[in-house]
């Protein structure tokens, strides 16, 4: 197991009505708040109007409108409010697009030059506003995370940054908040969860054996959960064990000691970065191939180990056909939740592949991945992908 330093301090404040707690939060950080937030759905659902009887004695200046895959334009308009109104604190109310978005305009607060400098490089990060989110889907985990993903739709650029600095002072999580998410968005939520747990189990590190334990826990209660979310919207335990697995996931938790560079993501970010899919949906797409195109005699082990703890496979003579087993069980677990499949079901040719492979490896540092990556590699991937 590699070094590591496990630094999550975010105050969870976790279960129905825990909104109520919003002013002590918030009185902490000062009384000129910018509230972040996307297409409107906390206004259908009541949330916007509780935050302002809540926050009545706070001066409350509002960005909305952020994409699903947060752009770095909306960013630049986040920056410009905190600077004009001198912004004590960010209250980001949405899904993880909301709080990236968050995150990057806090930083850009003090920040004199384009915030997209921020995102290619988040070493320029020295200083930024205190963030306190209210979590509404389950899926990237940036309600207790240092990460953000932000979009440049001119130079059609996706790009992860992190810092810290960004990891939300306090988070609101209310599971009674995902009753009302529409199916595909708790599918894809899932699988994205599952997506952070993928690129941190499947690691040439062998002897983390905590992490991975606690991995195949967080799977497992993916795998049993989402489905009764789906045919049970309004089931509580459902939604509260899916919106903890979601901030679990990439907190830390399950990836300290096992440090390398993710896979299905940076390739994912290039299907998005051109055609803005959903994020978990092009990762679901994405998943199951690679796994088959990686399952080699150096992988296969943990392949194994995977079928059998997390899938409950019987152990076999035949380890590959077991593997292999394993790999099925996925696909077939994000086709019944209600994921597209295919890059052909969501409008993607091969029109692209290969620049995006391009940037994939580029700007995803594959070569250091769990089982090394070139722009052939990827290719085939994705050409994998189509159909």
């Amino acid at each position: 197991m590699q070094n590591f330093i496990f630094h999550a301090y975010t105050k969870m404040l976790f279960g129905k009505d825990q909104i109520e707690q919003l002013p002590e939060v918030m009185d902490a950080y000062g009384k000129t708040v910018l509230l972040v937030y996307g297409g409107g759905s906390i206004k259908k659902n009541g949330i916007y109007d509780k935050v302002y009887s809540l926050l009545k004695n706070w001066n409350i200046i509002e960005l909305s409108g952020v994409e699903p895959n947060p752009r770095i334009t909306t960013v630049r308009e986040g920056v410009r409010l905190c600077k004009e109104h001198n912004v004590d604190v960010i209250l980001a109310v949405g899904g993880g697009s909301t709080i990236d978005c968050s995150k990057v305009i806090a930083a850009g607060a003090y920040y004199d030059k384009d915030p997209w400098d921020l995102v290619l490089d988040g070493s320029l990060i020295k200083e930024v506003l205190p963030i306190v989110t209210i979590l509404t889907l389950a899926a990237t985990g940036s309600e207790m995370n240092k990460n953000a993903v932000i979009s440049n739709l001119e130079t059609n650029e996706k790009f992860g940054t992190s810092s810290r600095l960004m990891i939300p002072q306090a988070s609101i999580l209310d599971p009674t908040y995902l009753y009302t998410l529409p199916a595909i968005q708790t599918a894809a939520g899932t699988a994205d969860i599952m997506s952070h747990i993928f690129e941190a189990y499947f690691s040439r590190e062998k002897d983390a054996f905590i992490q991975d334990r606690f991995s195949e826990g967080i799977l497992k209660a993916c795998i049993k959960y989402c489905k009764i979310a789906l045919q049970e919207p309004d089931n509580y335990e459902a939604r509260a064990n899916l919106m903890w697995a979601s901030s679990m996931a990439l907190n830390g938790l399950t990836g300290s000691g096992k440090e390398h560079s993710w896979t299905c993501h940076p390739i994912e970010h290039e299907l998005s970065a051109f055609y803005d899919i959903t994020h978990g949906v092009g990762l679901a797409i994405v998943t199951p191939r690679w796994m088959r195109y990686i399952l080699n005699q150096d992988t296969v082990d943990q392949f194994v180990t995977y079928g059998h703890n997390v899938w409950d496979l019987p152990m076999e003579e035949d380890k590959f056909a077991m593997a292999h087993k394993a790999i099925d069980k996925t696909e077939e677990f994000f086709k019944e939740i209600g994921i597209p499949m295919t890059l052909s079901e969501v409008g993607i040719d091969d029109s692209k592949i290969e620049i995006m492979a391009e940037k994939a490896v580029k700007f995803g540092g594959l070569e250091n991945a769990y089982v090394s990556l070139k722009k052939e590699d990827v290719i085939n991937i994705l050409k994998n992908c189509l159909s």
